[in-house]
């Protein structure tokens, strides 16, 4: 299995995967740049091949996360000319660390167009603008929502159904995220399994290439987003154990963003989730 967290790339790309390394993980996630704007970055290309050759030699897999303000479904034309730069921008920043892709909340549409299918109309003019030209081998991964504001990509088959509906889909994977999930209602806790075979149902499954391992601080349902330590919240050890262990996520990359408030931090974390996935089942 691969288990590691979110680490900070102030002091370089390089020393990220090396900040990962020490703390036990054989993947991390980063912000490319600045997590609070979409200006975009030049960055040093000699650190992001360093990156990629340190983690290429020590087995190590990291994703990359666009900034918070990045909304796919943004309407004002010089509003989604920057965040499709900056998407750019962060591709390109995790094609040359070497990264699988870069993860970006499903959109939420917040304007009055009484069409209710034109927010996922503007999703996919945004990735198809996105993903014009691009040769990295980068990917987009299209993450789930756990429900907060217009209740927008909650389910799988929001997630399957806009990939397939873009101009290049083989460009596009998907991140699950445990938390959102929870919150949003797709996973109770209690019906994995039910989950699992909708996935497999829709091909979902087929092109997940990492896990945002996260419990939740409030109840399935909730739509509210408030990650917890993994067996500090509502949905528990025992339940994220029989998430990791099954068989859409076992050879999948975990990431945990989590508050790490537990004694030992994320260090001890990412051992607690080790001990998880060798459990018996």
């Amino acid at each position: 299995m691969h288990i590691g967290c979110h680490v900070s790339v102030r002091q370089g790309y390089t020393e990220a995967a090396r900040i990962a390394q020490r703390l036990g993980g054989t993947c991390y996630q980063y912000f490319p740049k600045n997590p609070r704007s979409l200006q975009i970055k030049s960055f040093s290309r000699q650190d992001a091949q360093q990156c990629r050759d340190f983690c290429k030699e020590h087995g190590i897999i990291s994703i990359a996360h666009t900034p918070y303000p990045t909304n796919l479904c943004t309407e004002g034309r010089e509003e989604q000319a920057a965040m499709v730069a900056s998407v750019r921008n962060d591709l390109e920043i995790a094609d040359a660390c070497g990264s699988i892709g870069v993860v970006v909340h499903f959109g939420q549409y917040k304007g009055n167009h009484p069409d209710p299918l034109f927010g996922y109309q503007l999703m996919i003019r945004s990735l198809n603008e996105i993903l014009e030209g691009w040769t990295g081998n980068a990917l987009i991964l299209l993450e789930n929502n756990a429900g907060q504001g217009n209740k927008m990509g909650m389910t799988l088959e929001e997630l399957v159904q806009v990939r397939a509906l873009i101009n290049r889909p083989e460009l596009v994977g998907f991140c699950f995220d445990t938390c959102h999930a929870f919150a949003s209602g797709l996973w109770t806790g209690g019906n994995w399994e039910e989950v699992q075979k909708r996935g497999e149902e829709l091909g979902y499954f087929t092109h997940l290439k990492a896990v945002h391992l996260n419990d939740s601080r409030y109840p399935t349902g909730s739509h509210r987003d408030r990650h917890a330590d993994i067996g500090y919240g509502e949905i528990g050890a025992e339940r994220i154990g029989e998430l990791i262990r099954s068989r859409g996520v076992r050879e999948v990359p975990l990431f945990l963003e989590t508050p790490a408030e537990r004694p030992g931090g994320h260090k001890s974390e990412i051992a607690f989730v080790k001990q998880l996935f060798a459990s018996p089942q």
